[in-house]
């Protein structure tokens, strides 16, 4: 599904918006401008996904101030299937790719109706065998995260996406800790998931500031996704461990840089190398002077830097041999 050459880079607009279709518009305007893929955002009917009476998480209180049930606070940002259709439409129209995560069944027949190009799984549904059996049954390409997750209950989900029907499976090494602090990432677990199940790998980026994603992309992550928002400072859930745009931009900056410093892992001079190496590379010259028929010995010959000559590497298959003409000092040897 995913070019390994060239990660793709997802900014996670989430529920940013805050309920607002004029904020998530703006949120792919600048997702666009910093150089993502796509731009992806969480399609639900709240009533649909969480019991009434379901507390928040710790990180949404602190984040918030708000002491709510999760049901009051989705509901007062869930946004309405005609809003992702406009969402949608735009992100066409701006050449960016739309991406939403279904919570539900009502939701995810909607987004593949609107021609999602794969369906992305959130961590909360690992395990979540009947919906990711349905999910398999769409037979579109899957990015599915995987914090809160053990390979137990890796292996549980893809089994559950495979009755369904699905082949192309990418997996997202995910710590569901928002912001995530650096010593809780634990990146190698990344390659171990993808070793385990043999399958592309990349990571979903909750932590604060550049550096896990770029260093995932030298792991050979094919995926990036991070929190994206236009404003830290907004009211709301994940404004706080998201990334601003020109900080996102930067980062995006920084994974291309990395890909190319990456390359492609053939070891082989370059252009601007072999054209240096004429000048640089020793070569066996004349130490003292060789008459014609002298015999090239250890005395009369030497290595150093010059554009004639044998290459050094060959310095023992020139002893012993016969000089078939007249050398002076510093000379290349040709045999």
């Amino acid at each position: 599904m995913f070019d390994k050459s060239r990660c793709y880079i997802i900014a996670e607009a989430g529920v940013n918006h805050n309920g607002k279709l004029d904020l998530a518009l703006k949120l792919c305007d600048a997702a666009k401008n910093s150089g993502a893929d796509a731009v992806k955002f969480q399609t639900w009917k709240t009533e649909n996904i969480i019991t009434r009476n379901v507390e928040q998480a710790q990180y949404q209180i602190e984040n918030t101030g708000v002491t709510e049930s999760q049901f009051d606070m989705l509901k007062k940002i869930e946004l309405p299937y005609d809003a992702f259709t406009k969402i949608k439409e735009h992100c066409d129209q701006i050449g960016i790719t739309f991406i939403s995560t279904a919570d539900d069944s009502e939701s995810l027949d909607f987004l593949i109706r609107l021609g999602i190009p794969f369906i992305k799984i959130g961590s909360g549904d690992i395990g979540n065998v009947s919906y990711l059996k349905e999910i398999g049954s769409k037979k579109l390409p899957i990015l599915l995260s995987t914090g809160m997750s053990n390979l137990a209950d890796i292996d549980i989900s893809l089994r559950a996406l495979r009755e369904g029907g699905a082949s192309d499976i990418t997996l997202l090494h995910c710590t569901t800790s928002y912001p995530c602090p650096h010593d809780k990432v634990n990146l190698k677990a990344m390659n171990t998931i993808g070793e385990a199940f043999h399958l592309p790998v990349g990571y979903s980026d909750h932590t604060i500031g550049p550096e896990a994603s770029i260093a995932a992309v030298t792991m050979g992550a094919c995926v990036i996704e991070k929190h994206f928002t236009l404003d830290c400072q907004m009211e709301g859930p994940d404004h706080l461990a998201s990334t601003e745009p020109g900080p996102f931009k930067d980062m995006v900056e920084s994974i291309r840089k990395t890909e190319a410093l990456l390359g492609d892992g053939i070891k082989e001079p370059t252009p601007e190398e072999k054209e240096i190496s004429k000048v640089v590379t020793k070569r066996v010259v004349a130490y003292a002077n060789i008459a014609k028929g002298d015999t090239f010995t250890e005395s009369n010959i030497c290595v150093k830097r010059n554009d004639i000559g044998e290459l050094a590497r060959d310095y023992y298959k020139v002893i012993g041999r016969k000089a078939l003409k007249d050398y002076i000092p510093d000379e290349g040897i040709e045999i």
